[in-house]
């Protein structure tokens, strides 16, 4: 009989944790679901506003998204530990095409990742370069948006260098003192995506 009993008490807990687990995955879902609109309407947001930061001086820029399958960057020579992801073509409000704004992450940060967004305009010039996700050391490499990250803009070079004796070129970038780790992440991810947004300026990069 006790047997028995045990086994009635271990069906009835058995129930109840399925019942438990049951009403979980239907509140996690329904929570989800309730969430995913205005998480993916903020993620949308804060891609359109990197968009109109690095084309500072084009109020009423448009940003149509490239999708994957029409952009090759085979042969790119896109620096160590760099990644390019979402690609985007910049238009004014006429149609009139202005340039590309490339997504950039080096995996080779001091803390971890460092995700920004390049604008480069149709000439080559650098329209400006926003820092999405960083996670560096305070007061050193989280400085990078306000202290490297203008010193791109309105400029039309080939490749960035930094450079620890202050700059004297265009190309040279000045880096954080005792930041050098994320200096160099932060030139690389620029660097690749001006070797980019060039692969697609050239029609290389695209297909029909």
């Amino acid at each position: 009989m006790k047997r028995r009993s045990d086994v009635a008490v271990m069906w009835k807990e058995a129930g109840i944790l399925f019942a438990i687990t049951l009403i979980a995955g239907i509140l996690l879902g329904f929570v989800y679901e309730l969430t995913k609109e205005p998480i993916r309407i903020q993620q949308e947001k804060a891609v359109q506003e990197a968009c109109a930061a690095v084309f500072p001086d084009e109020k009423d820029a448009r940003f149509r998204e490239i999708g994957p399958e029409a952009v090759s960057l085979e042969g790119a020579k896109l620096p160590q530990g760099v990644a390019i992801g979402s690609i985007y073509e910049a238009s004014d409000q006429s149609g009139q095409f202005l340039g590309y704004v490339v997504e950039s992450t080096s995996t080779q940060g001091y803390g971890g990742n460092i995700v920004l967004y390049v604008g480069v305009a149709e000439d080559g010039t650098v329209g400006g370069v926003s820092i999405l996700d960083i996670s560096e050391t305070a007061g050193l490499g989280m400085e990078a948006p306000k202290v490297l990250a203008p010193q791109f803009a309105g400029k039309r070079v080939e490749q960035f260098t930094y450079t620890k004796a202050g700059s004297r070129t265009d190309s040279e970038v000045d880096a954080i003192s005792a930041a050098t780790v994320t200096t160099k992440a932060v030139v690389n991810a620029v660097n690749g995506a001006l070797e980019t947004a060039r692969i697609l300026m050239q029609g290389g990069g695209m297909h029909e």
